[in-house]
C-alpha cells in the first residue's frame, strides 16, 4: 500500500483553495506549516500573519492559495478524511469475509495514527490531533448548509456510505446503518478526545482500546438486531 500510496494525489474539493497548494513549494509549505502552527497553539490563535512570519513569506501570499484560515481548516480535514479513505478501501479492499471486513476497517478507523512517508509534507500524527480537536469547528458554522451543497464534507460522507454498506452487508434488517456508520467516525474523534482532556468520562485508556470499544459497539448493534 506505501507503494500505491506515492502515486496517489489525494483529491480535495477544489472551493477549499483559490490556488491548489499541491501545486508548488509555497503550497505545500502553507500546508506543513499550518498543521504545526495549529497543532501547537489551536485553530483560534492562529492566523495568516502568524503563518506568514513562521514561512518567511508575506500574507497576501497565503491568500493566493486559500480564502481565509476557515477554507484551510476544510482544506486539511478534508485531506484527512481523504487519507483515511485510502487506508480503508486499501485495507479491506482484498477481505471477502463481511465480518472480517468490518472489523478491519473499524480497525483502521479507530487505531492511533502513524506517520506516513508517503506525503513528506504532512504530518499525519499531528494532522489526526488537529482533527480530533478541531475537527467540529469546520462544520459548527451557519454556513454548513451552503458548504455541504457545495460539497466540502462530500469524502466524509463517502466514509459514511461504505460503512454503512458494509453494515447492511451483514445485516441488511438492521434499521440504522448510517447512524452506526457516522457515530463509529464521530465517536471515534469524541473517545480520543475524552483520553486527551476528560479521561474520567470514558474507559478507553491504555488498556482498553477505541478499537475494542467500538468493535463491541458495532457489532452487539448489529448481531442484535440480527438475532433478536
Amino acid at each position: 500500500m506505501k507503494h500505491l500510496l506515492q502515486t496517489i494525489k489525494i483529491e480535495v474539493n477544489r472551493k477549499t483553495y483559490v490556488k491548489d497548494p499541491e501545486s508548488s513549494v509555497l503550497g505545500k509549505k502553507i500546508v506543513e506549516n499550518s498543521i504545526l502552527m495549529i497543532h501547537e497553539m489551536g485553530f483560534e490563535s492562529f492566523t495568516f500573519k502568524k503563518l506568514g512570519v513562521k514561512i518567511g513569506s508575506n500574507e497576501s501570499s497565503i491568500y493566493r492559495y486559500f480564502e481565509n484560515k476557515h477554507k484551510l481548516l476544510l482544506y486539511l480535514t478534508s485531506w484527512y478524511w481523504g487519507w483515511l479513505e485510502y487506508q480503508f478501501v486499501f485495507g479491506t479492499n482484498n477481505i471477502s469475509d463481511v465480518n472480517e471486513q468490518l472489523k478491519k476497517g473499524i480497525e483502521i478507523i479507530t487505531k492511533p495514527v502513524v506517520l506516513d512517508t508517503s506525503f513528506h509534507h504532512i504530518n499525519e500524527v499531528l494532522l489526526n490531533d488537529i482533527i480530533i480537536n478541531e475537527y467540529s469547528k469546520s462544520y459548527l458554522t451557519k454556513e454548513v448548509d451552503v458548504e455541504n451543497k457545495e460539497g466540502y464534507f462530500e469524502i466524509y460522507k463517502r466514509m459514511v456510505s461504505r460503512i454503512s454498506e458494509m453494515i447492511i452487508r451483514i445485516n441488511e434488517s438492521y434499521p440504522y446503518p448510517a447512524s452506526l456508520a457516522s457515530t463509529l467516525l464521530e465517536g471515534t474523534l469524541h473517545q480520543y478526545f475524552l483520553t486527551q482532556h476528560f479521561p474520567s468520562l470514558t474507559n478507553c485508556n491504555q488498556k482498553v482500546s477505541p478499537t475494542e470499544y467500538f468493535t463491541h459497539l458495532v457489532f452487539n448493534s448489529i448481531n442484535k438486531t440480527k438475532n433478536g
